[in-house]
């Protein structure tokens, strides 16, 4: 019998350690670990290395000060263009960033994930993330072609979070919206994975929930499963919930205003003290709107 690998996010946490490099899966707001970061911002971890197709969860971590270095191809929240708290981190130099495209990161997770130093790819060729990332190194075809490609360098973190629809207590994943991101090959390219879901179900539930390739994350790389409903609020987990447009905007335009941030980090951030506590914040947000609304 498989073993039991379910955790809580404490518990999750209570495994990582200052100054790790943590991969972040999931892609701009969209189905990203949000109950596993919350749960880091109510943690004491720091100096923190953040490998992610960056959304709020870097935004929020940034702004904490969790965060001393990003590698990250973009910073979104789609229908907001670039975080604001991430800029508002840049702006102030309070980040190191090293920037890639966004299928240098992808080389970079296989790679990574291979064990492999580095892939080559034709990505980054004659663009200027060469001239701002100059640690980047080419390499040349040893065979007739003698083609120049882009040695991207392999991305291995200490640990990574990712947040899927569905998984067993053994750690095996599924997800069921319309892109799998690269969830799977941050968990493979990490020493430790912690996989948070929307529900817990029986193996044997996730033939009847999609087709084989939806079973993206195996247990074998898997350390801890969290089940979180709503856990990846306000990012999309489609087709389980889309994204939390109000409650985004709201974030969005608190974080462009001193005493509004403040007003919504007490609220939301720093007041709950579990994940449980932080939805029924969210709840009771959502039913004041509708008050002031009639």
């Amino acid at each position: 019998m498989a073993a039991d690998k379910t955790m809580t996010p404490d518990q999750v946490v209570s495994r990582l350690r200052s100054g790790m490099t943590l991969g972040i899966g999931g892609w701009g707001s969209r189905r990203k670990p949000m109950a596993l970061v919350r749960a880091i911002l109510r943690s004491d971890l720091g100096d923190l290395t953040v490998v992610s197709y960056g959304g709020p969860d870097v935004g929020l971590l940034a702004e904490a000060g969790k965060v001393r270095k990003l590698v990250a191809a973009f910073v979104t929240m789609d229908s907001i263009p670039l975080e604001p708290l991430y800029r508002r981190a840049r702006e102030r130099a309070a980040i190191e960033l090293t920037e890639l495209d966004e299928a240098m990161f992808m080389w970079g997770l296989t790679a990574g994930a291979q064990r492999l130093p580095f892939l080559p790819t034709r990505g980054g060729l004659g663009s200027d993330v060469l001239r701002v990332n100059p640690r980047l190194r080419t390499v040349r075809s040893p065979y007739e072609d003698g083609e120049e490609l882009v040695a991207v360098p392999g991305l291995r973190m200490d640990a990574a979070l990712v947040h899927l629809n569905r998984a067993d207590r053994a750690g095996n994943g599924q997800y069921l919206g319309p892109d799998p991101y690269f969830d799977d090959l941050f968990c493979d390219a990490a020493d430790e994975a912690y996989l948070s879901c929307e529900r817990l179900v029986d193996s044997a539930e996730f033939a009847k929930a999609g087709p084989p390739q939806t079973l993206l994350v195996k247990r074998a790389s898997v350390t801890g499963v969290v089940e979180a409903p709503n856990g990846a609020h306000f990012t999309s987990c489609a087709p389980d919930y889309d994204r939390d447009e109000a409650f985004q905007r709201h974030y969005a335009e608190s974080a462009g205003d001193p005493e509004a941030w403040a007003a919504f980090r007490a609220r939301f951030l720093t007041g709950p003290r579990s994940e449980e506590e932080y939805q029924r914040a969210v709840d009771d947000w959502h039913k004041e709107r509708k008050e002031e609304a009639k």
